[in-house]
């Protein structure tokens, strides 16, 4: 008994997805070069740079330079993104490794800073609380990448991982600057709270103003340049104290914001708005 057997003949399916199904950022047009701008990638790099020097300084303890790099990469990481919209450079690549460098300079680097400092004689709780932070750093960049264009621009959900530094840097900045003895027994466990606390409230869904509705190309009131004069003198007083006490404020005016809209009957305005419904794939 003879028994057939026939078969089907499948169509191989494409490795790679064709030109017309990749999102508008990555296409190339036609005639034109592949290349990244030098500008906007310059700040990047330049900010990546001050996060690297802020590690090294750690290690050799230089505590006090650490600090002011890691100020100094905040500070070129603000620019980047501007610099790019007002050039109209705004591309994939700057995007991807903007967050790459934040990652380094704003996860990595604080959380070694501390660690070197004041972490290292706690022990396991110690480098516990720098992975706390540098954890909570990474998960903060990729929900904020995976939130883009469904969350309100005015606002930050959860601590932004520049200030998150910016509030390990300055504690660092100013013990060292005012001679705080590290042997102190309150010292190290203040440090150990304020990490794993700027850690976790990256990852929170408090709603951090963002100052992305203010735009740098617009005329504004003499007072506004009067009032920059005013706080870069203040900061100049004692740049430690100063820098120090104002990200604390930021830190927790999430949660104070949070709590008197929940009190108002709000919504969070940092919670993503939920997508629209994709269409069933055909058959």
């Amino acid at each position: 008994m003879k028994v057939s057997m026939r078969f089907r003949r499948r169509k191989l399916r494409p490795l790679a997805a064709s030109a017309s199904t990749l999102p508008d950022e990555f296409k190339v047009p036609v005639g034109h070069r592949r290349g990244i701008y030098l500008l906007p990638n310059l700040f990047t790099t330049a900010a990546l740079f001050a996060g690297f020097f802020a590690t090294v300084q750690a290690m050799n303890q230089r505590f006090d330079w650490a600090a002011v790099a890691i100020f100094t990469a905040m500070v070129l990481d603000g620019m980047d993104g501007r610099v790019a919209r007002l050039t109209n450079t705004q591309t994939a690549f700057g995007a991807h490794f903007d967050s790459l460098s934040d990652m380094a300079s704003f996860g990595v680097a604080p959380a070694i800073v501390m660690y070197e400092w004041a972490l290292r004689g706690l022990g396991q709780w110690g480098w516990a609380a720098a992975f706390v932070y540098c954890a909570g750093a990474a998960l903060r960049l990729a929900r904020f990448n995976a939130n883009i264009g469904v969350v309100d621009r005015r606002f930050f959900q959860g601590l932004p991982s520049p200030a998150a530094a910016a509030l390990i840097a300055g504690f660092v900045w100013l013990a060292v600057d005012n001679k705080l003895q590290i042997q102190e027994v309150w010292l190290p466990w203040v440090a150990f709270g304020l990490t794993v606390y700027a850690g976790l409230t990256m990852v929170s869904s408090a709603p951090f103003y963002s100052g992305k509705s203010f735009q740098v190309g617009v005329r504004v009131p003499f007072g506004v340049m009067v009032a920059i004069v005013v706080a870069i003198f203040v900061v100049s007083l004692n740049a430690p104290i100063v820098l120090f006490m104002l990200f604390c404020g930021y830190a927790v005016s999430g949660y104070l914001y949070w709590a008197w809209r929940r009190w108002r009957g709000e919504t969070n305005p940092a919670r993503p708005a939920p997508r629209a419904a994709e269409a069933p794939p055909k058959h």
